[in-house]
Formats: C-alpha cells, sequence, structure tokens
C-alpha cells in the first residue's frame, strides 16, 4: 500500500506533525490495516539524519510503541471476534471446525516465532496479531515476543535509515522483495508439508488440545 503514498507525501506528513505520524501509521498497520508503516519510520530516520529536526531515539521510541500497542489491538480484535467470524464463515473457504483446531495447535507450538520474525515481513506485519488472537496464542507469550520484535524491527530500521540515510532507502525495496519472496517460498513449502502430513498434524493437534482441557 505504500504507493498511494508517495516519498514527498511522506516526508510533508512528517514534518507537519512529528513524531505521532510514526505512532499513528505504524499502529494502524500493526493492528491489521495496509498502510506502509516501514516506509514512514525509514523515511523519518533518513529526514532526521539529513534535518536533525526530529531525534532518532524518539523516532525508534514512537515506532515500537506504535508496533506493540497495534499488534495488541489486532490480537485483542482476533480473539474477541476472528473465531466467531471463521466458524461463521470458514467453512466457505475449507476451513472447519479441525482445522481451526489445527490453527490452535500450530500457533501453540510456534505462534512465538510467527509473531516474532512476522514484524520483519510486510504481509505477515499486517495480520500476525490478528492470527495470533485468533488462534488464541497466550496472551503473555504473545506480548514477549511482540514486544521483542518490535523493539529490534524499529532499531534494525530506524538506525540503519538513519546511519545509512539515501542509501539504506535504495536497498530497503529490495530487501523487502526479497524477504516477501523468502516468506512466500515458505508459506508454499509449509502448506505443501502440510497436505502431505494433513492427518497427523489433525490428529496431533486433536490430542494436543484435548489433554488441555481439564477433566471433569
Amino acid at each position: 500500500m505504500s504507493e498511494l503514498f508517495d516519498a514527498a507525501q511522506i516526508v510533508h506528513l512528517i514534518s507537519t506533525y512529528g513524531y505521532w505520524v510514526i505512532f499513528v501509521v505504524v499502529a494502524l498497520e500493526s493492528s491489521g490495516f495496509p498502510l506502509p508503516g516501514e516506509t514512514v519510520l525509514v523515511a523519518a530516520a533518513i529526514y532526521a539524519g539529513q534535518t536533525a529536526k526530529l531525534d532518532i531515539t524518539s523516532i525508534i521510541v514512537f515506532a515500537a510503541a506504535g508496533a506493540i500497542i497495534g499488534d495488541n489491538i489486532g490480537y485483542w480484535i482476533g480473539r474477541r471476534y476472528g473465531t466467531r467470524f471463521l466458524q461463521r464463515f470458514g467453512p466457505i473457504v475449507g476451513i472447519d471446525a479441525r482445522k481451526l483446531r489445527l490453527g490452535q495447535y500450530l500457533f501453540m507450538r510456534w505462534g512465538g516465532s510467527i509473531v516474532f520474525f512476522g514484524r520483519f515481513v510486510a504481509i505477515l506485519r499486517i495480520l500476525a496479531a490478528v492470527l495470533a488472537g485468533v488462534n488464541r496464542l497466550a496472551p503473555m507469550r504473545f506480548f514477549a515476543f511482540n514486544a521483542a520484535g518490535g523493539v529490534i524491527w524499529a532499531l534494525a530500521f530506524g538506525l540503519g535509515a538513519f546511519f545509512l540515510s539515501a542509501g539504506f532507502k535504495r536497498v530497503e525495496g529490495p530487501v523487502g522483495a526479497v524477504a516477501a519472496t523468502g516468506a512466500l517460498i515458505g508459506l508454499i513449502a509449509l502448506w505443501r508439508y502440510y497436505k502431505i502430513n494433513e492427518r497427523r498434524l489433525l490428529a496431533e493437534a486433536d490430542a494436543a488440545l484435548d489433554a488441555q482441557v481439564p477433566s471433569a
């Protein structure tokens, strides 16, 4: 969605409204809206490096805070409304009750890694928190991995853009494309693995989730 905002528009917003633009855009992206949070962070850091009108420490703090708070909003939206939504409309696209349980099982095993690494991939950055909520990732586990991912992401992209300035902007696009391609390849591989092992994974999910239900 970053094509909806050209560089001049982003810089104008940052120069006019300062740190709050970073916070709001990153928070909205993290909660599930397709906005260019990473581009705004990079643009703000480059702007700070070239003009000294913004402080890079404050940029990183506002970006990390937006990421953490936005992800928590997305998580609780997914946790409160996502399951009912999928129960109602999921069968239309082949997501039945057992596959919902499988999603919970997979997030129970690897949900922390999905939340952490998802912060660095555009599509997952928008969806990971909502999916974590839908799949009932434990709140404290979500918060820990989400906070770690948000802080490291803000530091890496904020400091990288600040010290490398325009050079970082030139490599941001290719790096993002490589990350997105890698994520797509990984998703295809996971889908293939799932189809090959579908029955075993569904059985494992049933056993693991049933074991968590206290006996009467």
